[in-house]
C-alpha cells in the first residue's frame, strides 16, 4: 500500500489506474485497502483542483465538447482527468459505451487521463465510487477533474454534490428549449451551454441562448453563486468557436466563488454529503455480510413472484429475520 501511495503521488499513471480498479472492486479485502489509501490521500489534499460536472442528453456532443475543452485546458498548462460515468447494462452489468474511443484525440495526450466507470445502475448514473476516484486523480497531479454523467434522472444533482461548477450541455434543436429549465436542473447548472453552434444550426443556437438567458433572468440567481450567474452561452466543439470563452468563464466563476467564500463553503457541504453517502454504503455492506442474507432475500422474492405474500409482508418478514442473523466474518 505504501508503494502504491508513493507511486500515485509521483504521478505514475499505471499506479493511478491500479488504485481506481482497487476502489471500484466489490471484494472486501480490496475495500479495506482502498479505504486506507483514500484516508491517507485525503490528508494530503490541498483543495487546489477545479472539479467540473458536465451533463446533457445523448447526442448533445458531450465527448466532442470535452475533447475541445480538455485540449484547451492542457494547452494552458493544466492536467486534465475525465471521469466518464457510463450507463451500465441491466443484463450484464457492463459498461455500454467506451469513452476512450469517443475521446480519441484527448486520450492520446500526455497530460490527460480518461477513465470510464460503469454507473452500476446507481441513482443518477453517478457511481458511489466517483468521489474516491476524484481524490485519487487529484493526488496524481490532475488539477482539472471533469465528471461526465449520463444526463438522466437525478444525475445533475448527484454530480453537483461533488463538483465546483456544473455545465449543462444541450443542442440548438432539442425541442422546446424552455422545457429544459426544470427546477432541479436550473438550481444545479452554473452554465447552460448550447453546443453545435455551427453551420445550419448557428442561428438556432443563437436563439436558444437568448431564450435561456431571458428565462434565467426571470428565475433569478441561485444561492451561493456570484452575481450574473448562471449563464447561457454557445459553442461549436467542431470549429472551436466559444471554447476559449467558456474556458475563461469557468476560471472566472471559480475565482469569484473563492473570493466570496462560496467555494470553501460548498466543498465543506460536499464533505458532509460524502459522509452521509459513505455511511449508507457501510450500513448496506454490514447488512449484506450477515449469514444467509442472500438466501433469505431470494426466498422472499420467490414468494412475491408466486403471490404467496405481498411486498409489505415480505419487507416485514425480512426485517424480523435480519435481526436474528449473525454477522459473518
Amino acid at each position: 500500500m505504501t508503494s502504491l501511495l508513493k507511486k500515485i503521488i509521483e504521478q505514475d499513471r499505471k499506479a493511478l489506474a491500479k488504485a481506481i480498479t482497487l476502489v471500484e472492486s466489490s471484494l472486501l479485502e480490496h475495500k479495506i485497502e482502498s479505504d486506507e489509501l483514500i484516508q491517507n490521500l485525503v490528508k494530503k489534499n490541498k483543495n487546489e483542483s477545479i472539479r467540473i460536472a458536465l451533463s446533457g442528453t445523448p447526442g448533445a456532443g458531450k465527448s466532442t465538447f470535452i475533447e475541445a475543452l480538455g485540449s484547451k485546458l492542457i494547452e494552458d498548462g493544466n492536467k486534465v482527468a475525465v471521469l466518464a460515468i457510463d450507463p451500465s447494462s441491466k443484463k450484464t452489468g457492463g459498461s455500454i459505451l467506451g469513452d476512450k474511443t469517443r475521446m480519441e484525440n484527448l486520450s492520446r495526450q500526455q497530460n490527460a487521463f480518461i477513465r470510464p466507470s460503469p454507473s452500476s445502475l446507481n441513482l443518477g448514473g453517478v457511481t458511489t465510487k466517483t468521489r474516491d476516484v476524484i481524490i485519487l486523480c487529484e493526488a496524481a497531479g490532475y488539477n482539472i477533474i471533469i465528471v461526465e454523467t449520463v444526463g438522466v434522472g437525478q444525475s445533475e444533482m448527484a454530480a453537483c454534490d461533488m463538483t465546483d461548477v456544473f455545465c449543462l450541455l444541450i443542442t440548438p434543436n432539442s425541442g422546446d428549449e424552455l422545457q429544459g429549465l426544470k427546477k432541479g436542473i436550473t438550481e444545479s447548472a452554473d452554465f447552460i451551454i448550447v453546443n453545435k453552434a455551427d453551420g445550419k444550426l448557428a442561428k438556432s443556437a443563437s436563439l436558444a441562448v437568448a431564450e435561456y438567458t431571458s428565462a434565467l433572468r426571470l428565475l433569478g440567481k441561485k444561492n451561493d453563486v456570484p452575481k450574473n450567474y448562471p449563464k447561457a452561452t454557445m459553442v461549436s466543439s467542431i470549429t472551436g468557436k466559444g471554447i476559449q470563452e467558456i474556458n475563461s468563464e469557468i476560471f472566472k466563476f471559480i475565482k469569484l466563488q473563492k473570493k466570496l467564500g462560496f467555494f470553501e463553503k460548498k466543498r465543506k457541504q460536499q464533505e458532509i454529503q460524502w459522509f452521509k453517502e459513505k455511511i449508507d454504503v457501510e450500513i448496506l455492506d454490514f447488512i449484506s455480510r450477515r449469514n444467509n442474507f442472500a438466501q433469505i432475500k431470494k426466498q422472499l422474492q420467490n414468494k412475491i413472484e408466486s403471490a404467496e405474500i405481498s411486498v409489505p409482508e415480505a419487507i416485514n418478514n425480512f426485517t424480523k429475520m435480519l435481526k436474528k442473523l449473525p454477522i459473518s466474518d
